[in-house]
This record gives C-alpha cells, structure tokens and sequence, in this order.
C-alpha cells in the first residue's frame, strides 16, 4: 500500500507593499510636497518647456495650439508659422484659410486659427505688438487664460506668478494626495502655498516631465518611480 502524500507546503510569497497613506494634515502635505519636489529636481535637473519658441510671442502662440495636443507635434508646426508670420503685425494680416492650414495638424485647428490670429490683433492694437508681462493683461486676450499666462510669465519673463496646471500637474497632484480639486484654478490654488513662490515654473516643469516619463495617465509605471514609497497612490 503506497504512502500517503504528504500535504503541498505553500510557497511563501512576499507581502506586497502597501501604499503610503494619504496625507490627512496640512503640514503632511506641506512634508510631502518638500519631499516630492526635492527628489524631483534631482531626477530631472535639466526639466524645462518642451515647447520650442525664441520669445514671448512665440511661446504663447505656441501654448495655444498645444491645447489638447503633443509639444512634439506643436514643435513640428511652429517652425512654418513662424517662418511666414514673425510678428504679430504679420500674423495679424495673414488670411485665415492660410494659418488654418499651417496649424491643422494641431487639431481643432479652426479655433486655434482664429484663437492665435484674434491674440495677434489685439497685442497689435492694445500693446504695441508687444506680450504685456502682466497677468491681468494677459488673461484677457484671445485665447490666453490662466495657464497660458503662466506659461508666458513663467518661461518668457522669468516670473512666479502661479503654477502652471496642466493634465499632467492636476493628475499627480491627485495621486500624491496634495489635493482633492479637479479644478485647474482649484488646484493651483492648493499648491502654491505648499512651494516656494521662486519655484513655482520650475514646479511645474518637474511634474509634467515625470507626467510624461515614468507616471503615464493610463499605465504609471510605479515599479521605476523614484516616489513609489513616499506616493499615496503607488502600486508595487
């Protein structure tokens, strides 16, 4: 008679980590915003607008077109548009079937046509052709709301005048846990007392940077993230 089988001892597993949890007080998130930040600025040292441009004018037509679309693609357009229209004044002028067909790769084309046109005129007519580097100013030209006028003063004039939130900088701000607001203006607000004011635009350009390398809307990549122990939402 054969031996009973002795019984299949389970293999032992590593308990998965948890994730850290969500900072519930303000001098948490204060904490783990300073956290955050500095390890960061040590990832990404070289961390800046990934939108090409040579001035201020520049940069806020290309901002603009950048709206639900790659710097990568903006990059490859901007180059033609600038070339034919240099200045507002040119931009101005040019008809608008020949900027829409420039810009439409861009997608949503029409508006953006329209939107960077309308911005040209108005720098022309109200600032002497010149990008006002101040936010009020800014917010009320076509096509400029606040996180274009950011992007400007933060990139062009070298200004702190908010944090620039894009679709990268409210998710991350999410899912560290430094906010509950889904509103752009929301979370802005939510983070600027957690930064030094004289970081701000670089803030930004740390986030979006690891927005786009390591924690991806769909598939964040939490096994090489270098705040997967500190980051509330990490999965490991």
């Amino acid at each position: 008679m054969a031996a009973p089988r002795r019984p299949r001892q389970a293999t032992p597993h590593a308990e998965p980590r948890k994730a850290a949890p969500r900072p519930r007080s303000a001098a948490a998130r204060l904490a783990l915003a300073t956290e955050i930040q500095r390890r960061l600025a040590d990832a990404y040292p070289n961390a800046h607008c990934e939108l090409d441009h040579r001035n201020a004018f520049e940069l806020a037509v290309a901002t603009v077109l950048s709206a639900q679309c790659t710097d990568k693609r903006v990059n490859l357009v901007t180059p033609e548009l600038f070339r034919r229209w240099p200045t507002p004044a040119a931009l101005a002028e040019a008809l608008l079937e020949d900027i829409e067909e420039v810009v439409r790769s861009t997608g949503f084309y029409r508006n953006k046509a329209k939107s960077i046109q309308g911005l040209a005129r108005a720098l022309v007519a109200d600032h002497g052709g010149e990008v006002p580097a101040e936010m009020d100013a800014l917010v009320v030209l076509p096509g400029i709301g606040r996180k274009t006028a950011n992007v400007v003063l933060g990139n062009a004039f070298g200004m702190n005048e908010g944090v620039v939130v894009d679709t990268h900088v409210a998710r991350l701000s999410a899912r560290f846990g430094l906010t509950r607001e889904t509103d752009a203006v929301r979370i802005e607000r939510a983070l600027m007392p957690l930064f030094a004011r004289e970081t701000w635009a670089q803030l930004s350009h740390l986030l979006i940077w690891h927005g786009r390398r390591v924690c991806d809307a769909r598939r964040p990549r939490c096994g090489d993230c270098l705040l997967n122990d500190i980051c509330p939402s990490a999965t490991l």
